[in-house]
């Protein structure tokens, strides 16, 4: 196996390390074979961000001869030493808001619905406990992971309440007395303090680390080894840390892409250099080499940042292109049109629509309309709750047909290789790449970033929106297109970069283009011909999926005049538009 020289120089390191690797870097290549030359003398762990990469990187240890390499996640490790020791039972999907009213007796202190809001800030701020590494409730403030003025007024007001009923919520769990939750254990863990009997620990996706199991790791006597990307740290919202920037480990680096070409790494470096406009931010670009060099299109992807973006595209695609059989969500759909908390997207639309009758969710049966539903939102800023509003406020009673034809199309996991489309979210396709991927039109623009870089919000979240796109355009491994409002400034193009235009030009006759290039650059003149050129860009874009009203805003065309053209062409599917 050829090695670069970054590669061999973290091989043959010694001590606590740290390993910046960019996207597509070769990272669990160059942990296996970190691991070869210690595994004869040595015990490993190695620790996964997820049980899907855990699974992929215990095959890829066995593969390589390495079976003796333990490989846990977090909570896997946390599980085997808390679960089984106090006999605890696991509730594996969290308690409702609902459930959290009952379990506490939580009275109506200030008008309807005021206990689920206490209810709602009460669990979630006992994720943010047992996701810290605080060893008591009291040692944190919960007023600093909230936004909106609505939420911190209410909360302020009830402070020592939702304070106080955390911990109680805490203590049920810790004394057997509820079933226990997933981040409970973990918090369990670390506060036994446990000695882990390895003698190298290999921690991935470091800029993603619960501070729970953070605190663990550097408690160990064992050689460290943290591998990450500072730039795909995504999972704030989680309350999770960057655990490259919390050590003083030496640093190593991996600057060389092997998943996609210099373009796509050119474009990923400027979209990463928007965090020089953020105030308080020691910034260096980072050095990213691009050796990808892949043909295929197997694998087709779009790509959102959130839930509401992502459904919409789907909408789109399966409204326009009747052709398209088979699908999948990363995650499973299931994910997409129900909230953490467990209400329906459904119910969401009865509400709207007045059929309260039909209404399961028990929190969602207690409002009478949907203002009081977007009133709850504003008080516990549920982003999910108030994305599914907007999707029943866009579509109404559309939405049970799109829900049911999105649902029929579906293929199973183990079925994946069939889907003709992969949609995902960022956060769901951490760790995944795909042939080519299509950006949908919902991620921060550089001009969104300049216009907030001096009000008051977080710095850290703005981190984080760029990390968002950063991440999305590196997951593919040929083509990429993306809407020319998420194109940083001044920015040169070419293949396999391709842009979906909002406000379309389309090639000049005289341009002579390679076969595959599509990039567009001169604005369009109305009813200017179509010409071989163009014929074949439309051809290529539509038998790789795009649907019509991107071909249409791309060719700065009507959906009519596509829709003749592509009859002209004698294409065997004609879109419906």
């Amino acid at each position: 196996m050829d090695l670069t020289d970054e590669q061999n120089t973290i091989i043959t390191s010694t001590g606590n390390i740290k390993i910046n690797a960019v996207a597509g870097s070769g990272k669990t290549t160059t942990i296996i074979e970190y691991a070869r030359t210690r595994s004869k003398k040595s015990v490993l762990l190695y620790l996964a961000f997820n049980r899907s990469v855990r699974l992929e990187a215990a095959k890829r240890f066995v593969d390589n001869g390495l079976p003796q390499v333990q490989v846990e996640t977090a909570h896997s490790l946390a599980y085997k030493y808390t679960v089984f020791k106090y006999g605890y039972t696991i509730r594996a999907q969290g308690y409702t808001t609902n459930e959290i009213v009952q379990l506490l007796t939580i009275p109506s202190v200030e008008g309807k619905l005021t206990e689920y809001v206490l209810a709602n800030h009460i669990n979630r701020f006992l994720a943010y406990f047992c996701n810290s590494d605080k060893e008591t409730v009291k040692a944190l403030n919960y007023l600093d992971t909230l936004n909106d003025s609505a939420a911190e007024y209410f909360v302020s007001k009830y402070y020592q309440f939702i304070e106080s009923q955390t911990q109680r919520l805490y203590n049920k769990m810790d004394a057997g007395a509820i079933e226990i939750t997933h981040d409970f254990y973990l918090k369990k863990f670390q506060l036994l303090n446990p000695h882990l009997n390895y003698d190298y620990i290999l921690f991935d996706e470091g800029q993603d680390a619960s501070p729970a199991m953070l605190d663990v790791f550097f408690k160990q006597q064992s050689v460290k080894v943290i591998v990450g990307d500072t730039h795909q740290q995504i999972y704030g919202w989680r309350y999770a840390v960057n655990s490259l920037e919390k050590s003083d480990f030496k640093t190593y680096n991996l600057s060389t892409s092997f998943r996609f070409s210099q373009a796509i790494a050119d474009l990923a470096r400027e979209i990463i250099s928007w965090k020089r406009h953020i105030p308080e931010t020691c910034f260096a670009p980072p050095l990213i080499t691009g050796r990808g060099a892949a043909q295929t299109l197997g694998s087709k992807a779009v790509l959102a940042r959130t839930n509401l973006g992502l459904l919409l595209k789907a909408t789109q695609y399966i409204t326009e292109k009747e052709a398209l059989s088979h699908i999948y969500f990363e995650g499973t759909i299931n994910s997409y049109t129900y909230a953490h908390d467990g209400t329906s997207l459904y119910d969401v639309l009865n509400l709207y629509e007045g059929k309260r009758r039909l209404i399961k969710d028990n929190l969602i049966k207690k409002m009478k309309n949907i203002e009081e539903l977007e009133e709850y939102i504003e008080k516990t800023e549920d982003q999910q709750l108030r994305m599914m509003v907007e999707i029943v406020k866009k579509y109404g009673e559309e939405v049970p047909g799109i829900i049911k034809t999105l649902k029929e199309k579906h293929v199973q996991r183990d079925e994946k290789e069939k889907a003709e489309i992969i949609f995902s979210t960022v956060h769901r396709c951490k760790g995944l790449e795909y042939d080519a991927i299509q950006i949908v039109n919902d991620f921060i623009t550089e001009k969104e970033v300049l216009a907030q870089k001096d009000s008051s919000t977080d710095r850290h979240k703005l981190h984080e929106e760029i990390n968002l796109l950063y991440v999305a355009v590196t997951r593919t491994k040929n083509r990429l297109y993306i809407p020319q409002t998420l194109v940083p400034e001044q920015s040169a193009l070419s293949p396999p970069i391709y842009i979906i235009h909002k406000a379309p030009p389309v090639l000049s006759a005289t341009v002579k283009p390679e076969p595959s290039m599509r990039l567009i650059k001169k604005p369009a003149r109305k009813n200017k011909p179509w010409t071989e050129n163009l014929d074949r860009q439309l051809m290529d874009l539509y038998r790789e999926g795009m649907p019509a009203g991107d071909l249409a805003e791309t060719f700065s065309r009507t959906p009519a005049a596509i829709r003749a053209r592509l009859k002209k062409l004698s294409l065997s599917a004609v879109l419906k538009v």
